[in-house]
């Protein structure tokens, strides 16, 4: 048997964080659960197909109720809260090997534009040298242009 995409364990602490679920419409479709959702979201974003070929057979609803409600819970932040949450989880229980972590400059943002950059410094305006030409044999050197 295939593993779940959602574990129990996992939907546990992400169900607290996401907006109650709606109520059952009687008039179109049934509502998609919060938890089938986002099971449908990470499959697509694990698998990387495009939305509109999620399988219906996950029960997850079509491919475009969850690229909705991806977006929907972006602009609420509910993603920022979901990352905060695990990464809390996973630290707690030993998950994290902070030994290994490191900040790169180049992937840290300066806030307020950092310090002063320092001056460039100029490269002299010579001619690169050609790769067609050879100095060596005749046969090989340059006809003048």
């Amino acid at each position: 048997m295939a593993r779940p995409i959602l574990p129990d364990d996992l939907w546990e602490l992400i169900e607290p964080l996401l907006p109650p679920d709606k109520p059952p419409n009687s008039n179109g479709r049934p509502a998609v659960s919060n938890r089938q959702t986002l099971t449908g979201i990470l499959f697509v974003l694990k698998t990387g197909i495009p939305w509109e070929y999620l399988p219906q057979e996950l029960g997850c609803g079509c491919g475009m109720t969850c690229w909705r409600r991806l977006h929907t819970w972006h602009k609420q932040g509910l993603w920022q809260a979901i990352f905060e949450t695990l990464l809390t989880h996973l630290n707690e229980g030993g998950g994290i090997d902070w030994s290994r972590a490191v900040v790169d400059s180049s992937s840290v943002r300066a806030v307020f534009g950092g310090t002063k950059r320092g001056q460039t410094r100029r490269i002299g305006a010579k001619r690169a040298a050609s790769i067609m030409c050879s100095p060596t044999p005749k046969a090989f050197r340059c006809r003048p242009s």
